[in-house]
């Protein structure tokens, strides 16, 4: 069975796919691959490559699935299918590029904890009951990573590419995946990517947010499991 390679989002680990791990390790090998090696996002997709099986299915969410477009552009041959989650394909716009500047100063200057509460974490989840046990985990995982991979990571979005072109050269089997109430990547971007990808499939998660991998895990299961069975 192919394996399957996860692709996290900025300041996130593998406890963003932890039900997922636990849902499909057990008839596939699964392997996240953390984004924490370089400042760009062809530095940070090669070393995924470097590290990967020969051949592999690939989601990635958020900037991970920016990774995953870079992934599948450099070395096609070796994505069996891909998911795009909660992610965007365009350039980072100037202004906010910019806007990372501030957060980029307050991180190192010891301030991770106030960047990931007060600007970034808020703005990520739908309202639930799950909500702050779901943002718990997300703090742990940015205290985990620590301010350089924050630095890093904002880098490597600031100057990500363009990636529509490359959609329009995918022809493995495509997933766009979002959650119904992602301001950050809305599904607006979703409808985008599936307009580029010749056959890709949206599914839109209700109830969710930008994590919808912990949000609503069994919605994006099933989801992702369609997506593993499709006939390449």
């Amino acid at each position: 069975m192919i394996p399957l390679v996860l692709l996290p989002g900025m300041m996130c680990d593998a406890r963003l796919f932890a039900p997922q791990i636990a849902a499909f390790s057990a008839h596939r090998v699964v392997h996240v691959a953390p984004l924490i090696a370089t400042q760009t996002i062809t530095g940070l997709a090669q070393n995924v490559l470097d590290n990967a099986p020969p051949r592999f299915a690939l989601a990635g969410l958020s900037m991970g699935g920016i990774v995953a477009m870079e992934v599948i552009r450099l070395a096609p041959e070796r994505v069996d299918r891909i998911a795009f989650l909660d992610t965007n394909p365009l350039a980072e716009l100037p202004e906010v590029a910019a806007a990372r500047e501030p957060q980029i100063i307050k991180v190192q200057t010891g301030h991770l904890h106030s960047v990931m509460r007060d600007e970034m974490k808020p703005r990520y989840l739908a309202d639930g009951p799950a909500r702050q046990e779901i943002l718990n985990i997300c703090m742990d995982m940015a205290k985990a990573l620590g301010p350089e991979v924050f630095v890093r990571q904002s880098r490597a979005l600031q100057s990500r590419p363009d990636q529509q072109d490359t959609l329009r050269h995918i022809t493995v089997p495509t997933l766009a995946l979002c959650g119904r109430f992602d301001t950050l990547c809305p599904v607006q971007r979703h409808e985008l990517i599936c307009a580029l990808v010749p056959n890709a499939t949206l599914t839109v998660i209700e109830g969710a947010g930008h994590l919808p991998t912990l949000e609503q895990p069994d919605l994006t299961n099933a989801t992702l499991t369609r997506w593993l069975e499709t006939d390449t």
